[in-house]
C-alpha cells in the first residue's frame, strides 16, 4: 500500500519517516501523537515525526489522490454509494486552524472544537475515508492574524459546509470513483444547491431533510410532516436498513412520489419517511432522486448505508489515530488526517480481502410507478 504513496514524499528521509508514522498509526499504540509514534518507531525524541508534519516538503492532497485510487481499485462497484457527514475534534485554547466554540454532533453539544467533513465510499465490499476539509469559520477567514498564525493562505476562503462537500464529490468524480448513489444527512440534504450539484452530476441521491423542509407538489408547497400526515395505512412498508449492533435495523418506511424534473429524462424524484416500530412520532424524512425504476428497498438501503461513515470516524479514531494529532496549523492538520486515513484504508482492504468479512449490500431493481404513495 505504501508502495503508492512513497513516490510523492521525493527524499528518502521523508519518505522512510512518512511509513515508520504509518506504522505508528496501525500499532497497538495509545495514543497515536508524535511522542508515541516516534517511541514505537524506536526514535529518541519526536522531532522527526513533527518535522514530517510541519516542515517537510510533501503534498497531502497527492498523497489523498493515491488514496482514493487505492480504495477505489480494491473495493469500487459500480453501484457504490459516497457518504458526506462532518465529525468535530475537540481541542483546547484558539490557535488551532479553525477551532472555535461550535456544535459538534461527535460531542452532542457546544464545544471548543474543530470540526471537519469527510467523504466515504461504501460498496459492497468495505468501506473507507476517501477525502477531507478542514471547516473555518467566518471568524477565521475574516482574521489575517490568526489565518497568519496557523499558516491558513490567502486564497484559502471561506466556504459552507455543503460547499466543502460538492468539492470532495466533485474530486471523486472526476477521478473516476465509481458511484452511483449519494447520502447524507440533514446539513446537506436541506440545502437545495447541493441537491442540485448532485442531479447536475447524475448520481441518485437519499439525503435527509428536516422535518419543516418544504416540499413542491402538484398542489402547491407542503411542509415534509405534513404531506407525511396524509399517508395511508397501506403505504407503510416495515424493512431493514441493514445490520446494526443490536441484529436488523427495522422501521416502517414509506415512499410518495414527486412532481418535477431531475436533469435527466429516466429520472424520478421521491420523498421517503422513516417511522419507529415502538414510537410511531419518531419520524425520520429523506429528500430522493433516482432512475424511475428504483424501488423503496433499495432507497432504504441507500438511506442505511450512511450508518458507515459513523463507522469508519469511530474505527479511525479508535484504530489510526484520526483524532490523536498534536498540531496547530492548517496543513499539518492535514498531513496527519491524511495519514490516518490512509492507514484506515489499509486495514479496509485487508478486511475485504476475508470473505468473512464481507457484508452483503446488493439493492435490486424493479419497475415502479412515480406517482402518488407507494402501496
Amino acid at each position: 500500500m505504501f508502495a503508492q504513496v512513497g513516490h510523492r514524499f521525493g527524499r528518502i528521509e521523508p519518505r522512510l519517516q512518512a511509513k515508520a508514522y504509518v506504522r505508528g498509526l496501525l500499532a497497538p499504540v495509545e495514543r497515536k501523537n508524535s511522542w508515541q509514534l516516534a517511541e514505537a518507531a524506536g526514535q529518541k525524541t519526536p522531532d522527526r515525526m513533527q518535522r514530517l508534519l510541519n516542515g517537510a516538503v510533501w503534498d497531502p492532497d497527492l498523497v489523498r489522490d493515491d488514496l482514493r485510487s487505492y480504495v477505489t481499485a480494491r473495493l469500487g462497484t459500480p453501484d457504490g454509494v459516497l457518504i458526506v457527514d462532518e465529525t468535530g475534534f475537540v481541542k483546547q485554547g484558539r490557535r488551532s486552524a479553525g477551532v472555535q466554540r461550535q456544535y459538534s454532533g461527535t460531542a452532542g453539544r457546544v464545544e471548543n472544537c474543530q470540526l471537519a467533513v469527510f467523504l466515504a465510499y461504501a460498496t459492497s465490499r468495505g468501506h473507507a475515508l476517501i477525502d477531507r476539509d478542514l471547516y473555518l469559520p467566518k471568524i477565521w477567514t475574516e482574521d489575517p492574524a490568526r489565518r497568519a498564525d496557523a499558516g491558513i493562505g490567502d486564497e484559502i476562503e471561506f466556504a459552507t459546509k455543503p460547499i466543502l462537500a460538492t468539492r470532495m464529490l466533485a474530486r471523486a468524480l472526476d477521478a473516476g470513483v465509481t458511484a452511483a448513489w449519494v447520502t447524507a444527512d440533514e446539513a446537506y440534504g436541506h440545502d437545495s444547491k447541493f441537491r442540485r450539484f448532485l442531479a447536475t452530476r447524475h448520481l441518485g441521491y437519499v439525503v435527509a431533510i428536516p422535518r419543516s423542509q418544504p416540499i413542491h407538489t402538484g398542489a402547491g408547497s407542503l411542509r415534509a410532516d405534513t404531506l407525511t400526515a396524509d399517508a395511508p395505512p397501506q403505504a407503510w412498508k416495515r424493512l431493514s436498513a441493514g445490520d446494526g449492533s443490536k441484529g436488523q435495523r427495522l422501521h416502517d418506511w414509506a415512499l410518495a412520489g414527486l412532481p418535477g424534473h431531475t436533469d435527466r429524462a429516466d429520472a424520478s424524484r421521491w420523498l421517503l419517511i422513516r417511522r419507529s416500530v415502538t414510537d410511531p412520532d419518531d419520524l425520520a424524512y429523506y429528500l430522493c432522486a433516482g432512475p424511475d425504476d428504483t424501488t423503496i428497498d433499495t432507497l432504504v438501503k441507500v438511506a442505511g448505508t450512511r450508518w458507515r461513515i459513523e463507522t469508519c470516524f469511530k474505527d479511525a479514531k479508535t484504530e489510526t489515530g484520526l483524532d490523536h494529532y498534536q498540531v496547530r496549523t492548517y496543513h499539518a492538520w492535514y498531513r496527519h488526517i491524511t495519514l490516518s486515513m490512509l492507514a484506515y484504508a489499509f486495514l479496509a482492504v485487508t478486511a475485504a480481502a476475508d470473505p468473512k468479512a464481507a457484508q452483503a449490500w446488493s439493492p435490486s431493481a424493479q419497475p415502479r410507478s412515480a406517482v402518488s404513495w407507494y402501496t
